[in-house]
């Protein structure tokens, strides 16, 4: 079967049952720098790991504040996910300025899922080629979602999008039973160890190269500045080698 008969556009099925150009963009999902999120009772916590895009160029960013109440983490292509965190934002004004309050994370998961679906109706738009985490707190309690270009959304209490995230899924599977009672502190280092086993061996983790953002029931969205960052990455060798016992 020739491939390219069927990925010219989003509305042509391929005989295996598939829209080749969804696929692609959740391939650019997965070649995205990791970002993670988890949450427990009270907080919920991104990390992001940054790229330069050359030796001469700055850090991208990785995470957007959407409201106080609410912010992104993005894997994928960033231009898409700015045009969706506009439509968020302006989602979260007209709904402040209507209701006084502040926007339901799930109504605006859902919106922005809804927004996502429609790009794979026609054949004159392409699937937006970006994941999001969603970091949100409403009267519901702590939240984490992550959208995807196909229109999917689903709620999680901890997950890791973009490339090698595997690895940091395979870290939260063995300590998630923990994240639910943890302090704002063990949230922080659980991320930064599960962001630590997804990067390359060569690699190493820094003020620089890593973005923090967290959210609480009494705390509005955040990102830790270089210090704290450096702070709790020095905790990060006694944290991993404490868990290390407790595996054993």
């Amino acid at each position: 079967m020739l491939k390219h008969l069927y990925d010219t556009d989003c509305v042509t099925w391929s005989p295996q049952g598939k829209l080749f150009q969804v696929d692609y963009a959740m391939e650019a999902v997965k070649q995205g720098s990791i970002c993670l999120g988890l949450k427990s009772n009270d907080f919920v916590v991104l990390c992001s790991l940054k790229r330069q895009p050359s030796e001469l160029a700055g850090y991208q960013e990785k995470q957007f504040k959407i409201d106080d109440h609410m912010a992104i983490a993005i894997a994928g292509l960033t231009a898409d996910a700015r045009v969706l965190c506009k439509y968020m934002r302006t989602e979260c004004l007209e709904y402040k300025y209507t209701y006084e309050s502040h926007h339901p994370v799930g109504r605006l998961v859902f919106k922005v899922a809804e927004k996502s679906q429609h790009k794979t109706q026609s054949g004159a738009k392409r699937p937006y080629g970006v994941g999001l985490l969603v970091a949100g707190i409403d009267p519901n309690g702590v939240h984490l979602f992550e959208t995807c270009p196909s229109g999917n959304y689903y709620e999680y209490k901890c997950q890791a999008i973009g490339s090698r995230s595997q690895a940091a899924r395979t870290y939260f599977e063995s300590w998630f039973h923990l994240f639910e009672k943890s302090t704002l502190e063990q949230l922080i280092l659980h991320g930064l160890s599960a962001l630590k086993k997804a990067i390359m061996e060569d690699e190493e983790l820094n003020e620089k190269n890593v973005e923090v953002g967290i959210l609480g029931k009494n705390q509005k969205f955040i990102h830790l500045n270089a210090q704290e960052l450096k702070d709790y990455i020095v905790k990060l060798e006694t944290f991993n080698a404490n868990t290390q016992i407790q595996q054993e």
